[in-house]
């Protein structure tokens, strides 16, 4: 794990948001600021190589400069890469930063939880397995969602986090892309980096 900044202190519970941030958008921060009645501290994961897709036209480092000016004052986030970017692969990494007694929660929105537990592992119960090592803490876009019965005690809904379910880096882009307004779904911070890298 690579840290582009490191919020200070040694957290007892580590909120885990991995992403593309293609770009940071207000619903990150929402659900980061969500976590923090959970968590000491949220780490805003980039992995270095993505399993499913590649870059793109926005390269690690643009989205690294965004991440870095959304956040920047903000003492409880930190930024990191890792070289996994599957879910087991990025809590093993962060165990080996943080150490072995930190609680791991993984910040994700509903769509995200029911794509991670209904994934084909290769074998059955192995997301059961691996939420030993970690829990999920999901926001409630589009809807709530109900965890398998086994699973209930490693998956929790996140309280209070509401208004972004039309908020998504798909959003933004498809908006540049079609000339729309895209700005209020950005922190007002990037608007202009947002603007340089994708053309907006």
């Amino acid at each position: 794990m690579k840290f582009y900044r490191r919020a200070r202190g040694r957290p007892r519970s580590l909120g885990i948001l991995p992403g593309t941030f293609n770009p940071p958008t207000r619903a990150h921060l929402a659900l980061a600021y969500a976590a923090l009645e959970f968590v000491d501290e949220v780490v805003f994961v980039l992995p270095a190589v993505l399993p499913h897709k590649s870059y793109g036209k926005v390269t690690l480092e643009g989205r690294l400069r965004m991440l870095k000016a959304t956040l920047r004052g903000e003492r409880r986030f930190s930024i990191a890469s890792t070289a996994g970017g599957l879910l087991i692969e990025i809590a093993r990494e962060c165990r080996d930063a943080y150490g072995p007694a930190v609680s791991l929660k993984f910040l994700c929105g509903r769509d995200a939880a029911e794509r991670f537990v209904n994934w084909d592992y290769g074998r059955p119960g192995a997301f059961l397995e691996q939420l030993r090592e970690f829990e999920l803490l999901v926001a409630p876009r589009g809807g709530t969602y109900e965890p398998p019965e086994e699973m209930r005690d490693r998956i929790q809904m996140l309280p209070d986090f509401t208004g972004q379910d039309e908020v998504s880096g798909t959003e933004v882009r498809t908006r540049i892309k079609q000339g729309l307004a895209w700005e209020h779904l950005v922190p007002s911070r990037i608007v202009a980096m947002v603007r340089e890298l994708y053309g907006g």
